[in-house]
């Protein structure tokens, strides 16, 4: 039994979205990600999916990419990333299959760790921020504290968060996000969202004792990286 992660899947299965259009290693990236996938994750295994699951537009649209993720092995956790406007009513979701759980303002458990998490947002003093913007980054970290408070009420100690948009853009940066990861003793924070010449603002290691990864697919060569 393990615990990986990827993000960003961007699955179009029928076709509307080639993704080649922003390189050719996304060329037939599904089938990368499903050989690999099916290389190294059993089905005892969990995998956590950090959002832009679908380009789907409407939820009928993208029941044949959630389709897709649900065949292949181990359980997975999905919360949402800005591209995925098929997420419907978290109720429908959590409806659709029992290998795949949807967080949104609550946890699911691996082992005796806690799997938390919200989508994110830019962070204030991202150039263009906007009042707009600071609306929607407060009320992220509101969703993201809801999602921490119940599994510290239930007692779970170690806590890994899971994320769309990056927390913070460099080691020394404190945002709203670092401060509640602090606050409820976060140890992993996994992320996705970067791609092409915003990975090389991707932060990768220990800061300030928490451990962030980056896990967008084509950060990864398309393959889950192992968490624990």
């Amino acid at each position: 039994m393990a615990l990986y992660a990827i993000s960003d899947l961007h699955l179009a299965l029928n076709g509307e979205k080639p993704m080649d259009i922003f390189g050719q290693h996304w060329s037939k990236h599904d089938e990368k990600i499903k050989e690999n996938w099916i290389k190294i994750i059993k089905e005892e295994d969990t995998v956590l999916i950090a959002g832009d699951i679908s380009w789907s537009m409407k939820m009928e649209e993208g029941l044949m990419d959630l389709e897709w993720i649900h065949k292949l092995p181990g359980r997975k956790i999905i919360s949402k990333g800005n591209h995925d406007y098929w997420w419907t009513t978290i109720s429908k979701l959590r409806n659709l299959y029992e290998d795949m759980d949807f967080i949104q303002n609550n946890y699911y458990t691996y082992e005796n760790w806690a799997i938390c998490g919200t989508r994110g947002w830019i962070c204030k003093g991202a150039t263009g921020f906007t009042a707009h913007d600071d609306k929607i980054y407060n009320r992220e970290n509101i969703r993201l504290t809801l999602s921490l408070e119940q599994a510290v009420k239930d007692g779970y100690k170690d806590i890994i968060v899971m994320m769309h948009y990056p927390p913070k853009f460099n080691e020394n940066q404190e945002t709203l996000y670092t401060e509640t990861f602090k606050k409820y003793g976060v140890k992993k924070v996994i992320y996705g969202h970067l791609h092409g010449a915003g990975l090389k603002n991707a932060l990768n290691g220990v800061y300030d004792g928490i451990e962030y990864i980056m896990t967008s697919c084509d950060f990864l060569d398309f393959n889950p990286i192992k968490i624990l």
